[in-house]
């Protein structure tokens, strides 16, 4: 169960991360870096923040970019964040795949026509 204070800094960390990949990636062109969610540990020393990356074809070199860069980007960050945090969590990057599992199902869906009959019948 997560604690109120992990809740408001998982939320300060993915706004402020956000906003960073935001200003990074607009030099690329054509790459969106989006944070959907930070989980921070109990002890809020590591927090792992799970991000979509667009184009998908790119997401594994974009997020080896990332964790290589992890120290520069958190102390970016802390530099934001000062006068909010005492101390800045590491930092971890992962691929958050959950809207490419939505879309796998959605096609499972759409190929089955068995599942459809059931729906018609009720």
């Amino acid at each position: 169960m997560e604690s109120t204070r992990q809740a408001k800094i998982a939320r300060l960390l993915q706004k402020e991360l956000s906003e960073l990949f935001r200003r990074q990636t607009a030099a690329l062109g054509g790459v969106l870096v989006s944070v959907s969610a930070v989980r921070v540990s109990p002890d809020l020393s590591v927090a792992k923040g799970y991000l979509s990356i667009f184009p998908s074809d790119k997401a594994d070199e974009i997020l080896t970019n990332i964790n290589n860069s992890a120290k520069s980007i958190r102390f970016e960050l802390a530099k934001i964040v000062r006068y909010q945090l005492r101390k800045m969590p590491e930092l971890s990057f992962f691929i958050d795949d959950s809207l490419d599992y939505i879309e796998h199902i959605d096609n499972l869906l759409k190929q089955d026509p068995s599942l459809h009959k059931n729906d018609e019948q009720e």
